[in-house]
């Protein structure tokens, strides 16, 4: 049991360093792609606040909460394999 623990804690861990990795990416690219879209548009505002709405909108946006996907996909396989080891 203790090493089942053991495994729990080391995985989250390993989850959470990805988790943490892959969402810092994914804003750094967004933020990209809002500076790139306000240097080939309209100007109608300064560059920081233009970024900073974006960035607002992308906290919201479904994009942002997939990023969960990183805790909840490893932990539903794991799940199916011990089940269907031990239990079929």
């Amino acid at each position: 049991m203790i090493g089942f623990i053991r495994l729990v804690i080391m995985l989250f861990v390993a989850l959470t360093v990805v988790y943490v990795s892959l969402s810092f990416y994914s804003r750094a690219v967004r933020k990209s792609k809002l500076r790139q879209k306000w240097h080939d548009g309209k100007q109608l505002v300064d560059r920081d606040t233009f970024v900073q709405r974006g960035l607002e909108r992308y906290d919201s946006s479904i994009r942002r909460k997939l990023i969960w996907g990183v805790y909840v996909v490893p932990l539903v396989v794991i799940g199916v394999i011990i089940y269907l080891t031990n239990f079929t």
